[in-house]
């Protein structure tokens, strides 16, 4: 009997792939990838980019805290990211006096470089095919719950394995192509991580949300800190005698800028896309997942800023808070917009229809893949309104009411009432309370207690249980912290916060099992149309979705066309900045007066480009999605060039249909970066601490 170790042969094949779309594995880019690079303009071998004997550009590459990418960029552990990677950080410690979120923040020395609790570096030190391990003894007509039986056994197993023969390292395997196939990471941590510089937001954060996911951009998106380590270089807790991080590789700087078809790679940690998403799921998401995320985090985000415009305290505490839940409302507005005018379902539909042909006339039944997309399709349909139910449940309450959060576990009290404001809180959820009822049948019992002993007016009930809560600042949280183990117990389930989590709680766990089980058909059907697609197309260079681990893209740095007679270039310069100064708008379009004073007197050093002008961001057609903030776009020669902050909103789709005439991926160019650093923060001890070329 076959075993499912054959669905994937074809992917390790030597063939050219194609640039532009590609989020490719490091270990396969001497096989699919180097030919077609070169032909492209890179002038380095696959080795120096990924070598599994010695140093390469990978091992400059990190995770930057839990979801983006950040370089090393000096022997000491200096690390460049976004700015908006840095900011939950930069918020934790900025303060009313302190506000390095207003104000930036420059260290002149080591002694002066801030500690970031909490945040983390992680190193990819190994990579490892062990497709075998996984499912190498798995016969191809199991069924799902089998599959996962066997493979999460084996999984342990390997994993068991590794981290005997690599203590201290993480070692994790995630699955690759529909869990067709699976490699092992091994990931070293750094938890002492120290801010060394950032601009103020009115750099780094220009032109806030209404700039978001656009074009033309001028942005000065980065942020600065360091890796510390312990006296032998091993990770170590945060310690006075800790020093910076000792890099056996770090990325040089390019002054030489970019042109127009410039060779153009980035590497870093892509969170999620769905390239082989089906037309069920694109249909379940248009009319369901998009349009509800999108209603309630804009009700949310509304009650958010007029707090936040109204108290500068509830700015500090909010501005991250917002800003992520921002950024992915947005991003559901143009993936839903550049779906439908970009006539992806039915581009997804068309191949699903050749896939049916070729599996009715070429494969059994036995083997699954005449049968993979109507299980897809019952995924989708079988328990829409649960899925739906269980998505408002967690937008409105789970993550919108911060109060019920105390109640969900991995609750850092110290953290979360440092950054919690009750008057903000308690209007959201007043709100909550109401689109909830308006939008869904099925009733948390919490409801019943409003309409019996509130006049079913939510609104009251929200305050009593606002006013009556032990859990709202952390002065009464201690209070109860402070009793003995029984009374601690008894005080948290009498609060009323108990109360309502465990009608959440309830509703949602009823259903659970009916969304189980449709996610059981879903990764049966999607692992089978992956691996059956593959053998329909063998000659196609075939590239796994985004899981949030290491990736190399590339392209060329290109313009494009949105539309009928407009044609944006490829990059832009600081007229744009001074160009977009709005004072009607002054939290996203402030231009600082020392900027303005660099401008005016056109102090741009080296970093201005051949024209005189000091360049800001630009585009290059390199594949990328979340997780790829901060990651480092590199020239031909593996230099520095730019940092990855940003789509185009045009190709908002992306995640599920790589559109080569409109994606761009947007990135600081790192002349503005340095030019900040040292014109505008005088922070030139940074600027000589890197390798400029």
């Amino acid at each position: 009997m076959k075993r499912l170790l054959t669905l994937v042969a074809l992917v390790a094949v030597s063939f050219s792939a194609i640039a532009d779309e590609g989020m490719w594995l490091l270990p396969y880019i001497k096989k699919m990838n180097e030919k077609d690079m070169k032909a492209h303009g890179c002038k380095l071998k696959a080795e120096d980019i990924y070598s599994a004997e010695k140093s390469s550009l990978k091992d400059a590459i990190v995770i930057f805290g839990g979801g983006c990418t950040g370089e090393i960029v000096s022997e000491n552990g200096l690390l460049f990211t976004n700015h908006h990677c840095g900011y939950n950080s930069i918020q934790k410690l900025s303060s009313v006096e302190h506000d390095y979120l207003k104000d930036g923040f420059w260290a002149m020395n080591y002694s002066e470089e801030l500690p970031a609790e909490g945040l983390s570096v992680r190193f990819v030190r190994h990579i490892w095919d062990v497709t075998a391990d996984i499912v190498g003894n798995i016969p191809s007509t199991t069924g799902e719950e089998e599959f996962q039986t066997i493979s999460t056994a084996n999984k342990q197993a390997k994993i068991a394995e590794l981290e005997a023969k690599y203590p201290g390292y993480d070692i994790i395997i995630p699955g690759f192509f529909g869990n067709n196939q699976f490699f092992a990471f091994a990931l070293e941590t750094y938890t002492d991580v120290r801010l060394v510089g950032t601009p103020p937001s009115s750099i780094g954060k220009f032109g806030g949300d209404t700039d978001n996911w656009m074009w033309p951009r001028h942005t000065g998106d980065f942020s600065i800190f360091r890796v510390y380590a312990g006296k032998d270089n091993r990770p170590a807790a945060y310690s006075e005698d800790n020093v910076p991080y000792k890099a056996d590789k770090w990325l040089n700087i390019s002054l030489d800028g970019i042109e127009e078809g410039d060779f153009g790679m980035i590497m870093g940690f892509p969170g999620s896309t769905e390239r082989y998403m089906t037309s069920y799921e694109i249909d379940y998401m248009l009319e369901v997942d998009n349009p509800q995320r999108i209603y309630i985090r804009g009700e949310r985000q509304a009650i958010l800023r007029q707090h936040m415009d109204a108290d500068q305290a509830v700015r500090i505490k909010y501005d991250a808070k917002f800003a992520g839940s921002a950024n992915y409302w947005k991003n559901s507005i143009g993936m839903s917009r550049g779906i439908e005018k970009l006539n992806v379902r039915d581009k997804k539909a068309k191949q699903e229809a050749e896939f049916q042909a070729w599996a009715n006339a070429n494969t059994l039944p036995e083997e699954g893949y005449i049968n993979a997309l109507a299980l897809i399709e019952q995924s989708q349909t079988e328990a829409k309104e649960e899925n739906a139910t269980l998505q408002y449940i967690s937008e409105t309450f789970f993550q919108s009411v911060e109060l019920v959060q105390t109640m969900l576990g991995r609750f850092n009290p110290e953290q979360f009432y440092k950054d919690y404001d009750e008057a903000t809180d308690r209007d959201v959820a007043k709100r909550m309370f109401q689109i909830y009822r308006e939008n869904n049948k099925r009733l948390p019992s919490i409801y019943e207690k409003i309409d019996a002993e509130f006049g079913g007016n939510s609104d009251a009930y929200v305050d009593w249980l606002y006013d009556n809560s032990q859990l709202t600042s952390l002065e009464k949280f201690n209070a109860i912290a402070a009793l003995d183990a029984e009374a601690r117990e008894a005080a948290f389930n009498n609060d009323p916060v108990y109360e309502l989590a465990l009608s959440l709680f309830s509703l949602y766990n009823e259903l659970v099992p009916a969304a189980m089980a449709a996610n059981d058909k879903y990764a049966e059907g999607h692992r089978k149309y992956i691996a059956g697609l593959m053998k329909m197309q063998p000659e196609k260079p075939w590239a796994s979705d985004a899981n949030f681990t290491i990736r190399l893209t590339y392209g060329n740095v290109l313009p494009y066309s949105p539309a009928d007679g407009i044609i944006y270039k490829h990059y832009t310069t600081i007229e744009g900045v001074m160009a977009k100064e709005d004072p009607s708008n002054p939290v996203e379009f402030t231009v600082p007066e020392r900027l303005k004073e660099l401008y005016n007197n056109k102090e741009y050093g080296r970093y201005a480009d051949k024209n005189g002008e000091l360049p800001v961001a630009f585009l290059v057609n390199c594949d990328i999605t979340g997780g790829n903030s901060g990651s480092p776009v590199m020239n031909k020669k593996g230099e520095l060039i730019g940092l990855a902050f940003d789509g185009n909103w045009e190709a908002m789709s992306g995640d599920v249909a790589f559109e080569p005439e409109l994606q761009r991926t947007i990135a600081v160019d790192i002349r503005y970066v340095l030019f900040v650093i040292e014109k505008y923060g005088n922070a030139k001890w940074l600027i000589d601490e890197l390798t400029i070329k």
